[in-house]
């Protein structure tokens, strides 16, 4: 666990939980991204979690890491989010997730794990909560599961099929569930683009909220804005010709988490 204190913190704090991508660090992300600069004029705590893992990915491939209160790396960086509300005054009812590729996954799946921690997320070219399963994976492999063909985008089944396997990972739960930003490009060779297409129908049938509109040339040139519902709980960002990852627009989070 790093985290990053602003000079002027808010009390209590939101927190935003930014998560980097295979092969990257917590302090990569720190110096990859604008959150600590922005948390420095905005009063936020930045979490960055560091994978253990020997190719720095995370562990959205075990039932157990998929799963509320089960354990494995969603758990963990739960327990983050708890140490920090604990000891750094964050505050819990104002706590964000975020991250690129394989954080972007984990994004996902904490929002899909823990609506009850999170009020919002913001993946950047991931995949859908649940794609990355691998029936052989358990929490705390030296390299966790590999999923082909959701990495692939060969991984697509209905609304209706993915929004049940997010509600199954938390079964009974009826509370809020955080609105969500998808990202994705559309050249992206490693985490194929169906991602994001599948990752919206996700989120459309969890959050119960139809497609509405598309804006183009939003929130820059080349980006396609997709709207759902009124726009407040589901929003899509399509890069035209963008691989993976689309870069960061930390503007545009905050905004979104209400920052």
């Amino acid at each position: 666990m790093y985290i990053y204190l602003p000079t002027k913190k808010l009390n209590p704090a939101p927190i935003i939980v930014a998560i980097h991508y295979c092969t990257g660090t917590g302090q990569g992300y720190f110096t990859g991204s604008k959150y600590a600069n922005l948390a420095d004029s905005k009063g936020f705590i930045v979490i960055y979690p560091s994978s253990p893992s020997s190719g720095g990915c995370w562990d959205v491939a075990s039932k157990t890491s998929l799963t509320h209160d089960a354990g494995g790396d969603s758990k963990t960086i739960v327990n983050m989010v708890d140490y920090a509300v604990k000891n750094y005054g964050g505050d819990r009812d104002r706590v964000y997730a975020t991250g690129s590729s394989s954080g972007a996954m984990m994004t996902n799946v904490l929002a899909g794990a823990y609506p009850d921690v999170f009020k919002a997320g913001s993946s950047y070219s991931g995949v859908p909560d649940g794609c990355f399963y691998v029936a052989s994976a358990t929490a705390g492999m030296a390299t966790p599961g590999w999923n082909n063909d959701c990495a692939g985008g060969k991984s697509v089944k209905t609304a209706q099929q993915w929004g049940d396997l997010t509600r199954s990972y938390y079964p009974n739960y009826n509370g809020t569930r955080p609105k969500m930003l998808i990202w994705h490009g559309t050249a992206d060779n490693t985490l194929g683009y169906p991602n994001f297409a599948e990752a919206l129908k996700q989120w459309s049938n969890v959050l119960n909220v139809p497609f509405t509109k598309d804006n183009a040339n939003t929130p820059q040139s080349g980006y396609t804005q997709k709207i759902y519902g009124d726009g407040t709980k589901l929003i899509g960002y399509s890069g035209q010709g963008v691989g993976h990852t689309v870069p960061i627009h930390e503007d545009v989070d905050l905004a979104w988490f209400g920052l």
